[in-house]
């Protein structure tokens, strides 16, 4: 069996979740049975890559001064071409969605989406794509109600795709967690990295790890974190920001915040797998103060590493974070806009420096939490377990389309 894998992101142009989780899934299942189960093809976004079994397609040139989604699309045509031949096509992202579909009506093979956030809950992605966010809701419902199969990263994520998509076939929709190498993501003593970055390892510290978008929820923890015991540090290791709206906003934020505390680090670059284990490890706790999240990879590289974690209570992180047990769950209220936006903000924010303040000045249950959260890492969330059921899921669904051939052709010949 031969399965395309289309995503954008793939080594070394990664920037989110998404990414790690396409990485990961493809080198897990070049390993299942010594590579014997698939051919994996991977087709990705960006520069020429030198793996073996990985092509890259860039912009059509026409396309420089396009719409991003445009350019998008055109990306995806250049790519259809080469998965023919595929018994089974797997996009990951709106991104990959048009690509994945097309390429499954020309070559009448069955196309696999794993849904890693939806567009329908992510309206301010209107302020960066403009018009284009039309067209990537456009190609992503699409995508999905043509899909032999839907993958959700969590029951969370489950529930909302069938509610923004009412169409699906439920059971259609399937739960494939996302993963963690818990060799590669690991506890990292490395007082030079620390130094470096300024921060006291001396002194309590909440982490934070994300992207500068809206869903993150990053002006609510710089809001909470005003509230913090004066000796806590807040180190923020964020940067692609979404757009200069949402920069603008959060360095307002944490100018306001080194105003009136020590201890604010914010670290805008990227950082080596190395340096994020250390500055991870060294947390009393990490946070994901995320108001959508479809699962949060970023929870798992914390847990990982032996820190606590403490998360908004919504999408896919109740499933990762045990509350009380590998960490805390920080209660929220939503409207129901599609935005995550808390109902009370004021009173979201009390909650999430209520509930990082108890973890934070209890380093030793702290640390309790953060043992737990390894050992859940790795023995709920391997790569190993999810190829084995992703691949299960491509024979299923190759299969089916085999019996639809069959079942077309007889009825042809007669």
């Amino acid at each position: 069996m031969r399965v395309d894998i289309i995503t954008k992101e793939y080594p070394p142009e990664i920037y989110g979740g998404a990414g790690v989780h396409a990485t990961e899934l493809v080198k897990a299942l070049r390993a299942l049975d010594g590579g014997r189960s698939a051919e994996v093809q991977v087709r990705c976004f960006g520069a020429p890559r030198e793996e073996a079994g990985t092509t890259a397609y860039a912009v059509p040139p026409q396309l420089a001064g396009a719409n991003g989604a445009i350019q998008t699309m055109g990306t995806d045509l250049e790519i259809v071409t080469d998965v023919g031949g595929a018994d089974v096509v797997h996009s990951h992202t709106w991104y990959a969605n048009f690509a994945g579909h097309v390429s499954s009506m020309l070559h009448g093979i069955p196309h696999i989406v794993t849904a890693h956030s939806l567009e329908p809950l992510r309206p301010w992605k209107a302020e960066q794509l403009g018009g284009g966010y039309a067209v990537s809701s456009w190609v992503e419902k699409t995508a999905y109600e043509g899909a032999a199969a839907v993958v959700a990263v969590s029951e969370g994520m489950r529930a909302d795709i069938l509610r923004s998509y009412p169409a699906l076939d439920p059971a259609d929709v399937r739960v494939i967690y996302n993963g963690i190498d818990v060799e590669a993501w690991h506890p990292v003593d490395d007082a030079s990295v620390l130094e470096a970055a300024g921060i006291d390892p001396a002194k309590p510290s909440v982490v934070f790890v994300g992207r500068i978008t809206r869903q993150k929820g990053l002006p609510y923890l710089l809001r909470a974190a005003a509230r913090l015991p004066p000796d806590v540090q807040l180190v923020l290791c964020a940067g692609a920001p979404d757009t200069p709206q949402i920069l603008a906003e959060v360095e307002e934020g944490v100018r306001t915040l080194q105003e009136t505390r020590e201890g604010v680090v914010w670290i805008d670059r990227l950082l080596s797998r190395h340096e994020l284990c250390a500055i991870l490890s060294s947390a009393t706790t990490f946070v994901c103060p995320s108001v959508y999240e479809p699962l949060g990879i970023v929870n798992l590289e914390a847990m990982a590493c032996g820190a606590a974690v403490v998360g908004t209570a919504t999408g896919g992180i109740p499933e990762v974070v045990v509350d009380g047990v590998t960490g805390r769950l920080v209660p929220i209220e939503q409207v129901q806009d599609g935005t995550g936006t808390p109902v009370d903000p004021d009173r979201y924010v009390a909650d999430l420096a209520r509930v990082l303040t108890e973890v934070v000045t209890d380093p030793a249950r702290a640390a309790e939490y953060g043992r737990a959260g390894r050992e859940r890492a790795a023995n709920d969330f391997s790569w190993e377990q999810i190829a084995a059921t992703t691949q299960a899921l491509y024979a299923e669904v190759a299969e089916a389309a085999r019996a639809r051939r069959h079942t077309g052709e007889a009825r042809t010949s007669r």
